[in-house]
C-alpha cells in the first residue's frame, strides 16, 4: 500500500468517526430522559459540571457477557452487584477488554436521603469540551487580576503561558446505566456498546486513567518500601517489575564468567525472538573483544526511521574499558529509538569496520542514509569503507566561544553568511593558524547546516533538540560496572524508551492537538496527519507565516515567485516558487528537504492561495501518526498468537 493511500485511509477514519452513530441509531430503541414529574421521589445530582449531556442510545445485542477473570466482553444488561463500586469495577473490566476508559457521570438520589438509586458510567470520550465556560472563567480571572493590579501597581506578576490540552472528547454515546432493584442490588438496565472513536490497542490499555487506580495491596507495598528506606524511583522500578518486568533482584555475575553471562542472555533472547540478531568477535586468545545485537522491534524501527542514525561512542564500561556504541534513531514523536548496540574493545579502524559491516548485515544490507557521530579518524575511515551516504561530525566547542561556533554550526542560512561568521570567529579568538580549526574548516560541508541542506537530517542540526540527541543514552555507569550490569542498564533504557513511545502513540490516537491560533484548514489537516510533536513544529512555522510579509516579484506562466520575509528578522527573506496547477512549491531554505515539514515561507504562500490541505508530496510519511500502524498490527497479532492478548473484536471495529 502506498503511503498516500495509508494517509488518506487513516484520515478518513478520523474525519468520519461518527459513522457508527448512524449505523447504531437504526438499532436504538429510546433516549435516556429523567423527568422530575415521573419520578417525584427522586432528584438529579450532577457529578461533573463540565459534562455536556447527550442522548443515550440503547443497542440490542445477542452476545452474552463472558468473564475470563480480568476482562469482560459482551452485553452487560442484567448483571447485578451489591454496590456501585462493584458496578464501576465491572465496567472497567469490560473497558479493558474493549479498549476505552471509564468516567463516572450523573446519579439520582432518593429525595431527602443520600441513597443513590440510579447512576451512569460513561466512556471517557463522552460529551464535548465546554470551551465557552472556560472562556468566561478566563475573562473573570483577567478582570480580577486587572482590579488587583490597579490597587497595587508595585506587584508585578509574570503571566504564565496557558497550558494546551489535547481534545479527548468526541461525543461518544457508549455507557451503562445501573439502577437499584427491588432486591437491594444494583442492576445494569442499559448498555450502549458502540463507540465513535478509535479504540485503544490492548497492549496500551494500561495507560487509561481508569486502569491506573492504586489498589490497596499496591498502596501497602509502597508504604512498606517507603518505611524501609526505598527511594520513590526504586519503588517505581520494583512495582513495574512486579507488573511483568524482569526480576528486581539482580545477582552479580561471577567475574570470570561476565562475558558468558551476557552471551547466555543474548542466546535466551534469540530463542524467544526468532528475528533477534547478535554477533560476537573474539581476539587471538579467544576472549570477547567485540559484541553486537539488536532485536526484532529495532529492525522494524530501522526500516521506518533509519533515514537518520546517531552513533555515539562516549560510554564505557570502566571495569574492562569496553566502549558502548549504541545506534540511535529519531521516531515520529521526535523521541529516541534504539536500532542496535555494540561493545568494542578498542577504537581501531578494524573494529569499526567489523561493527558497520555487522550493522549493515543485521539491517538487511541497508546502510544508514545520514549518520551523526563524533570526530574520530578511525571511525571516519570505517564509515567511508562502509559507504554511508552522508556523515555529520558533531563537534564539541569550548565554552568561551560556544555562541560563535554554534552560529557557524547551525545559525547561518547560506554559504556567504557562514564564511563571514567563521572568519570573524577565527580572527576574534586567534584561531587562524590553529591546525585543528583548519582541518574542520576543510570538512565544513560535513557539519555546517548552511552547507548541508540537500539531505535529510530530521531537523537535528537546525533544532534545539540536538542537545538531547548527541548524548542519546545517558548511561549511569561507575568504574565498577561490569559487562553484565551494563547490559542490564542498556536493556532498561530500551524499555524506558519504548514505554515513552507507547504513551506518545496512545495520546496521539486518543486525542486531537489544540492551538493558540484559530484552527484553519491547514492546521486541521496537520493535526489529522502529524503526531502531536510534529504538529507543534508545523504550528510554529504557521505562526511565522502569519507574521511574515509576501510580495509577488515574478511570474512565468502558471509559476509564481514570491518574496517572503519577516520584517524584524534580518536574513529571513526567501524567494519561493509556486506552481498551483501541479501543487509544486520550492523554497531555497530547503527546510522540507532537511527536516521533513514545510517552512514558513512555503506555508505563507499556500495560505495566500487559501490551500486547505498540505500537498501530499510535502507530507513526510515518517512524521505521520500512521507510519507504524502495520508494525503495531503485526505485534498485536504475535501477542494474540502467544495467548498474551485476547482475540475479542470490539464493536466499533465491526459496526
Amino acid at each position: 500500500m502506498e503511503n498516500s493511500e495509508v494517509i488518506e485511509n487513516q484520515s478518513s477514519e478520523i474525519t468520519q468517526i461518527d459513522l457508527n452513530k448512524t449505523i447504531c441509531e437504526s438499532e436504538s430503541s429510546a433516549n435516556l430522559h429523567i423527568h422530575n414529574g415521573d419520578q417525584e421521589d427522586e432528584e438529579v445530582r450532577e457529578v461533573e459540571d463540565d459534562l455536556v449531556l447527550i442522548s443515550a442510545i440503547t443497542e440490542e445485542s445477542t452476545a452474552n457477557a463472558t468473564n475470563n477473570g480480568e476482562e469482560i466482553y459482551g452485553w452487560l444488561v442484567g448483571e447485578t452487584r451489591a454496590s456501585l463500586t462493584e458496578i464501576y469495577d465491572l465496567y472497567c473490566q469490560h473497558a479493558a477488554g474493549v479498549g476505552f476508559s471509564v468516567r463516572k457521570a450523573n446519579q439520582v438520589r432518593k429525595v431527602g436521603t443520600t441513597q443513590v438509586t440510579t447512576k451512569l458510567f460513561l466512556c471517557s470520550a463522552a460529551g464535548k469540551r465546554n470551551t465557552v465556560l472556560k472562556k468566561d472563567q478566563k475573562q473573570e480571572k483577567d478582570e480580577l487580576e486587572g482590579l488587583l493590579k490597579e490597587e497595587n501597581t508595585s506587584v508585578k506578576k509574570q503571566k504564565r503561558k496557558p497550558r494546551r490540552v489535547a481534545i479527548t472528547r468526541t461525543g461518544c454515546n457508549a455507557l451503562i446505566k445501573a439502577k437499584l432493584n427491588d432486591g437491594g442490588q444494583f442492576e445494569i438496565v442499559q448498555h450502549v456498546m458502540a463507540h465513535n472513536h478509535p479504540l485503544t490497542r490492548q497492549q496500551w490499555n494500561h495507560l487509561h486513567r481508569s486502569e491506573r487506580a492504586m489498589t490497596v495491596p499496591k498502596e501497602q507495598a509502597i508504604e512498606a518500601m517507603h518505611e524501609s528506606g526505598f527511594r520513590p524511583s526504586e519503588s517505581f522500578r520494583y512495582m513495574s517489575n512486579e507488573a511483568g518486568g524482569e526480576d528486581a533482584l539482580k545477582i552479580k555475575a561471577i567475574e570470570g564468567g561476565d562475558s558468558q553471562v551476557v552471551y547466555d542472555k543474548l542466546q535466551d533472547a534469540y530463542y524467544e525472538d526468532p528475528n533477534f540478531f547478535f554477533r560476537i568477535r573474539l581476539d587471538k586468545e579467544g576472549r570477547v573483544c567485540n559484541l553486537f545485537w539488536r532485536d526484532s522491534m529495532m529492525l522494524e524501527d530501522y526500516k521506518i526511521y533509519g533515514d537518520v542514525t546517531v552513533f555515539d561512542t562516549t560510554y564505557r564500561t570502566n571495569r574492562y574499558n569496553l566502549i558502548c556504541a549504541p545506534f540511535v534513531g529519531i521516531n515520529n514523536h521526535w523521541k529516541n529509538t534504539m536500532f542496535a548496540c555494540a561493545f568494542l574493545g578498542d577504537e581501531k579502524t578494524k573494529s569499526f569496520v567489523w561493527l558497520f559491516e555487522t550493522f549493515k548485515k543485521a539491517m538487511g544490507d541497508k546502510s544508514p542514509i545520514t549518520l551523526f557521530t563524533d570526530q574520530d579518524a578511525a571511525m571516519a575511515r570505517a564509515i567511508k569503507k562502509g559507504k554511508c551516504s552522508n556523515t555529520i561530525w558533531v563537534l564539541k566547542s569550548d565554552a568561551t566561544f560556544k555562541a560563535a561556533f554554534n552560529k557557524c554550526l547551525s545559525g547561518c542560512l547560506n554559504e556567504a553568511e557562514f564564511n563571514a561568521c567563521w572568519e570573524a570567529m577565527v580572527i576574534k579568538y586567534k584561531l587562524k593558524e590553529h591546525k585543528w580549526f583548519i582541518q574542520i574548516y576543510k570538512l565544513r560541508h560535513r557539519w555546517a547546516t548552511a552547507l548541508s541542506k540537500d539531505f535529510f537530517s530530521a531537523g537535528i542540526l537546525s533544532s534545539q533538540r540536538s542537545e538531547s540527541t548527541n548524548n542519546a543514552v545517558g548511561f549511569r555507569a561507575t568504574k565498577k560496572t561490569s559487562l553484565t550490569e551494563f547490559y542490564h542498564i542498556f536493556q532498561e533504557t530500551i524499555k524506558r524508551w519504548r514505554r515513552t513511545e507507547d504513551i506518545d502513540e496512545f495520546n496521539t490516537t486518543k486525542s486531537i492537538p489544540t492551538s493558540h491560533y484559530p484552527m484553519t484548514s491547514l492546521l486541521k489537516h496537520a493535526a489529522q496527519v502529524y503526531t502531536h510533536t510534529l504538529f507543534r513544529d508545523f504550528e510554529e512555522e504557521f505562526n511565522l507565516a502569519v507574521a511574515s510579509q509576501v510580495q509577488l516579484i515574478h511570474t512565468n506562466g502558471p509559476k509564481m515567485i514570491y518574496r517572503v520575509y519577516l520584517e524584524d528578522r534580518a536574513g529571513s527573506a526567501q524567494s519561493v516558487m509556486y506552481d498551483p496547477p501541479n501543487e509544486i512549491i520550492i523554497c531555497p531554505c530547503k527546510n522540507f528537504e532537511e527536516s521533513g515539514w514545510l517552512c514558513f515561507h512555503c506555508t505563507r504562500v499556500l495560505h495566500l492561495y487559501s490551500v486547505q490541505r498540505i500537498p501530499e508530496k510535502y507530507i513526510s510519511f515518517r512524521w505521520t501518526k500512521f507510519v507504524k500502524v502495520e508494525v503495531w498490527n503485526k505485534h498485536e497479532a504475535q501477542l494474540k498468537a502467544k495467548g498474551l492478548l485476547n482475540s475479542f473484536t470490539p464493536c466499533a471495529y465491526t459496526c
